[in-house]
């Protein structure tokens, strides 16, 4: 198997990171048209999003910084942030169905 090239996967990845930006703006969309009593909960579960949101674009930011060789290095820190802000996104969507 050959591996995956810097420039693909971050690709890939920046893809996907624009993807779930886009369902983040649907969320607050939905959070400002809650009932009152409901958008405390929903910007309680937006700043957490929000942040999460946040550590996966410095993640990003250090991948698109780093060396075609050292990229590797940084990979599973990506990994990890993106599998928190997905975590984070699926528990503040489930709130707002």
């Amino acid at each position: 198997m050959a591996t995956e090239t810097k420039q693909v996967y971050q690709d890939k990845v920046n893809a996907q990171f624009s993807k779930l930006n886009a369902q983040i703006d649907e969320l607050k969309a939905k959070a400002q048209q809650a009932e009152a009593s409901a958008k405390v909960e929903y910007n309680s579960k937006l700043e957490e999003l929000l942040a999460k949101r946040d550590a996966m674009q410095q993640k990003l930011d250090e991948l698109g910084q780093s060396s075609e060789e050292a990229w590797q290095s940084i990979q599973s820190g990506l990994e990890q942030a993106w599998a928190d802000l997905n975590n984070a996104f699926d528990q503040a969507a489930e709130k707002f169905r």
